[in-house]
This record gives C-alpha cells, sequence and structure tokens, in this order.
C-alpha cells in the first residue's frame, strides 16, 4: 500500500512502464533529471504498491495478459533489435534450412539475412514471408493455420502439425517476456505451441531478445532459456540467467549497437 500519493515523477515513471512494458534505469535516466538512487527509490515504491515489478537495472509492468501493440513493438528498440539481427545473420552460412517465428526482432533478423544466397525458411510470420520472399534464390515456404489479424502472425494447431514436417538448421525464435529464473514467457498460448514445435525440429536453436524482455511478465510459459543452443542480446542478463546458460553450454552473445 502507498503510505502517500505519487508524485509527479513517479507517476510519470509508472506511464512509462505501463506503455513500455519495461524500463530500465539507463532508460530512466535519460527521461528524468534525477540520480539513479532517486530512481530506484521510486521504482521500490511503485513496487512496494505492487504497481510495477522490480527486477534488477529496471522495473516491468505487472500485466501479464496484453502485449503491447504490433506498431509500438516495431519501433521500440529498434537499433538494438538490429544489432542482434546482424549478430544472428552472420552465424548463418549461405544454402542453410531455418525456422523464423513471430515477433519484430525476428523481422529484423529476415531484413538482415536478405544478403545471404539459398536460404530455405519456413515461417509462422507473414511479414518475414513478404520480405524474404523477394530472393529468387530463397525458398520460402509459409505454414498453414490462422493469421492474427494484429501482427500476421500464424498461430493454431494447424500451423504446429505444419511446423513438424520438417527438420531444419536453425530455429530463430524471438520472445515476449524472459523471467529472472530464465524462463520463457509469452501471451498466447498458440504462438507458444508453435514456437515449442520450432525448437523441438531445430537442430540449433538462437533465441533473440533485447533488454527490455529480461524481468517482464507475460502468462504462458514456452519453456527456458536452457534449450536454447546461443541467445543473442543487447545487453547482460542477470547472474541467475548467464549462470544457467553456462551449466547448460547456453553461448551468451551480447550484440553492441
Amino acid at each position: 500500500m502507498l503510505e502517500k500519493p505519487l508524485n509527479a515523477r513517479q507517476s510519470a515513471i509508472l506511464q512509462m512502464i505501463e506503455q513500455n512494458g519495461t524500463a530500465t534505469i539507463d532508460e530512466l535516466e535519460a527521461s528524468f533529471d534525477v540520480t539513479p538512487q532517486t530512481l530506484r527509490r521510486d521504482l521500490n515504491i511503485l513496487a512496494d504498491a505492487r504497481m510495477i515489478q522490480r527486477f534488477h537495472g529496471g522495473a516491468s509492468s505487472t500485466n501479464s495478459t496484453t502485449n503491447l501493440p504490433y506498431q509500438d513493438r516495431q519501433i521500440r528498440n529498434l537499433k538494438e533489435k538490429e544489432a542482434i539481427a546482424r549478430e544472428i545473420a552472420a552465424n548463418i552460412p549461405d544454402h542453410s534450412s531455418l525456422f523464423i517465428n513471430i515477433g519484430t526482432t525476428t523481422e529484423a533478423v529476415a531484413r538482415a539475412l536478405m544478403n545471404h544466397r539459398g536460404l530455405q525458411v519456413v515461417t509462422n510470420n507473414l511479414h518475414v514471408a513478404s520480405q524474404m520472399s523477394q530472393k529468387e534464390d530463397f525458398r520460402v515456404i509459409v505454414t498453414s493455420g490462422e493469421v492474427r489479424a494484429k501482427d500476421g502472425g500464424i498461430v493454431g494447431e494447424a500451423t504446429m502439425d505444419f511446423v513438424k514436417q520438417f527438420r531444419l538448421d536453425f530455429g530463430i525464435i524471438g520472445i515476449s517476456a524472459i523471467d529472472e529464473d530464465g524462463m520463457l514467457l509469452d501471451f498466447d498460448y498458440r504462438e507458444v505451441k508453435v514456437a515449442q514445435a520450432i525448437i523441438d525440429h531445430s537442430r540449433s536453436v538462437l533465441l533473440a531478445a533485447d533488454h527490455s524482455k529480461f524481468g517482464r511478465r507475460a502468462m504462458v510459459q514456452l519453456g527456458t532459456i536452457t534449450q536454447a543452443n546461443a541467445f543473442f542480446t543487447d545487453k547482460t542478463p542477470n547472474t541467475t540467467i548467464t549462470q544457467l546458460m553456462a551449466e547448460h553450454d547456453v553461448q551468451l552473445q551480447i550484440c553492441r549497437v
């Protein structure tokens, strides 16, 4: 419970976190002319009132049921997503086969792969399919299933069954949230089922997520970060996650903007 009403800065911080899903201390410093210590106190006050969820270096919204609008996700942390995409693309050889799932980060990966040759791609993301089908030497296969109007993602039992027909070199997986214990989370159980099938049918799983996904809440459990072969991100995650990755030989690739 709040001991006293929020001040103007605390209200603005709360609004920023609710709009963006998460905010780090660094991001808050860029928006508010106060010290990191003051910002940490503000976050602790909001967390004690159960208005936000604290994580190391920042905080996330307590909304675990609804993702941000697609248009907002397209522009949020775009430079970070592009840096991650470039690094993933550098690890994909020409003439590889790969799954690419739903997400604005995986769409950035698709754009970064356009200079490759001879890729074979299976995707449940219409934006990825539209981008990559422009290359004549790429073979792009779109899964069956129901198309979500909000973001062009294809989901459902038919999508999952379609994915299970393949065994590909790489599975490129985007994710909405990574809990502090390394659990991978998302908002749509149908999308999660497809992502799980992609993981199971990929020889190598490349997880792509910028730092805003750390400590974020979402209601559906996809799996754990230990199921990835490599994790591409722009900032180092917390000690629990890095130790867990080291124990399971998951490569951590920090992609500098």
